[in-house]
């Protein structure tokens, strides 16, 4: 639980914050602090030859960020844009990229104890990229490791200055 000093609450020493979203069945955590800001989803602007997870890119006041639809690239059977999907602009060292999610759940605090190992299994995300698996309650969240992800060479994301 969350302890407030002077109206900001106060992690429990080693948690962290994720914030939740769901891709299909599947509910995932990311780093709340990657997190720049949520958005509803919107067509991006395509880009020739790009791969088919990269949706194109959008116009955030001024910035031009590459648009990656998160059930594409984990090879989710169905792919439909409703009013829940969103997009979630996440500040990655020097890089702004927009991950569409089918919807987000939450901002959740894990202590250490809430983490588990992840155990070693074929997956269409590389292994390297997930931080583990936090258990609350009867939720599962995939955690992952978002910057390592998005700056992974099959994504096909050129890093600033490149």
């Amino acid at each position: 639980m969350n302890v407030v000093d002077r109206g900001v609450p106060v992690l429990a020493a080693g948690a962290r914050e994720y914030l939740t979203f769901r891709l299909g069945r599947e509910e995932y955590g990311i780093d709340i602090l990657k997190v720049q800001e949520i958005r509803g989803y919107e067509a991006p602007t395509r880009i020739a030859h790009a791969p088919a997870f990269i949706k194109g890119v959008i116009n955030l006041r001024g910035t031009i960020v590459p648009i990656v639809d998160m059930r594409i690239r984990f090879a989710s059977t169905q792919v439909e844009y409703s009013s829940l999907t969103v997009v979630i602009i996440l500040n990655l060292r020097e890089r702004v990229v927009g991950i569409v999610v089918d919807s987000v759940s939450d901002v959740m605090e894990l202590a250490p104890e809430q983490q588990r190992a992840v155990p070693s299994i074929d997956s269409t995300i590389d292994m390297q990229c997930i931080h583990g698996l936090g258990s609350v309650g009867e939720r599962m969240l995939i955690l992952l490791d978002i910057e390592r992800l998005m700056s992974g060479a099959d994504m096909g994301l050129a890093t600033a200055g490149t």
